[in-house]
């Protein structure tokens, strides 16, 4: 049994091509861990807010001197954290836009990535602090980026794998169905990504 938190960055439901594989893989989990319960966090319908100066000012601030509002402005780093703390598996869909990943995701990231609580400074070194957890990237593209002439503008990730490392998540798996809008793709790129999914051991 495995706790599993399942975050959805598509804007496009039900017609998402990065929901659509995300599903694949949380169905091979439920089948190889029975029993484990997920927990979806939707970024598009529970969105995190961009980062402020309040949320910036709560996070630099000892929380014995929190003003009012800035109690109020870690809440949303606080439960983003929390959910993800509470998790042993996490699955991320990431659809790309404009070569990266969408603004929702990385405010989301925004308010995980956090000093003395996701990562430490106190070695003099960075040290991160999000153990013991499995990523798996649901990474849905138009074109192709995973080799060819485009493979440089795949800015989605490179950057997940790095900025989930630097709080210690190391061990990520990225799954992706691309060619969504090349003809010469479109009819293969999900069952080609379903297939990797189902002939991967989790």
């Amino acid at each position: 049994m495995k706790k599993i938190l399942h975050i959805v960055s598509s804007a496009k439901g039900q017609a998402s091509s990065s929901i659509q594989l995300a599903n694949t893989i949380l169905e091979k989990l439920e089948a190889t861990y029975p029993g484990s319960r997920v927990h979806t966090h939707d970024l598009t319908k529970a969105p995190f807010p961009h980062l402020e100066e309040m949320h910036l000012g709560a996070f630099n601030t000892a929380a014995a001197v929190h003003t009012a509002e800035q109690q109020a402005a870690i809440q949303h780093s606080d439960s983003a954290i929390a959910e993800l703390m509470d998790a042993d598996i996490i699955v991320i869909g990431v659809p790309m836009y404009n070569f990266s990943i969408p603004s929702a995701l990385k405010a989301w990231i925004d308010h995980v990535v956090r000093a003395g609580v996701t990562f430490s400074y106190d070695t003099g070194v960075p040290v991160g602090l999000v153990t013991h957890k499995k990523v798996y990237l649901a990474i849905a593209t138009g074109g192709v980026y995973t080799e060819g002439p485009m493979k440089s503008y795949d800015f989605t990730e490179s950057y997940l794998r790095s900025v989930l490392g630097f709080i210690g998540i190391t061990d990520i798996t990225a799954f992706r169905i691309e060619g969504m809008l090349m003809p010469q793709f479109k009819d293969t790129a999900v069952p080609k990504a379903t297939n990797q999914v189902n002939s991967t051991v989790f």
